[in-house]
């Protein structure tokens, strides 16, 4: 397959979306004030992003990923990764908007199978386990992440 990179970086946007959002871990300690959203929880900004770099950096080698990248220039796979921790970000109940596409939208012109699916959320488990996301925390992001796939998958 290939794809334009326009169309690739949407494609990495809302699919890596879906995958980074369970891969979130506590990074530093929290006050109990402080810990009322899942973003807090998790450890905020630079825990998300440390959380996105590890999981960019398992998927995008795989030979079922790689496709959906073809092409793209350096520039490219970073507004793809910014893209990726702004929505994670806001879907965690942080402060950051995420100026992208809906989810639909995004991927009605892509082939995101199941396969393809299952890669991005086999990654997603590495980079937490990696991470030692804590149990509720996992949880609330895979009913995120869940949520998504009707909008994702779409062969």
């Amino acid at each position: 397959m290939s794809l334009s990179p326009a169309r690739a970086a949407r494609v990495l946007a809302a699919v890596a979306l879906v995958a980074l959002s369970a891969a979130c871990v506590n990074l530093r300690p929290l006050s109990p004030a402080s810990a009322s959203t899942l973003y807090a929880r998790l450890g905020g900004y630079d825990a998300l992003a440390a959380v996105t770099d590890d999981f960019l950096s398992r998927a995008l080698p795989d030979p079922r990923v790689a496709p959906f990248f073809k092409g793209l220039e350096p520039r490219d796979l970073q507004r793809v990764r910014q893209h990726l921790v702004d929505q994670l970000c806001n879907v965690t109940g942080g402060p950051c908007l995420y100026p992208g596409k809906d989810m639909k939208t995004a991927h009605e012109q892509l082939e995101i199978t199941t396969d393809v699916w299952n890669a991005f959320t086999g990654h997603l488990n590495e980079t937490m386990t990696h991470f030692r996301v804590p149990e509720r925390e996992h949880n609330e992001l895979v009913a995120i992440i869940g949520s998504l796939k009707p909008s994702i998958v779409n062969h």
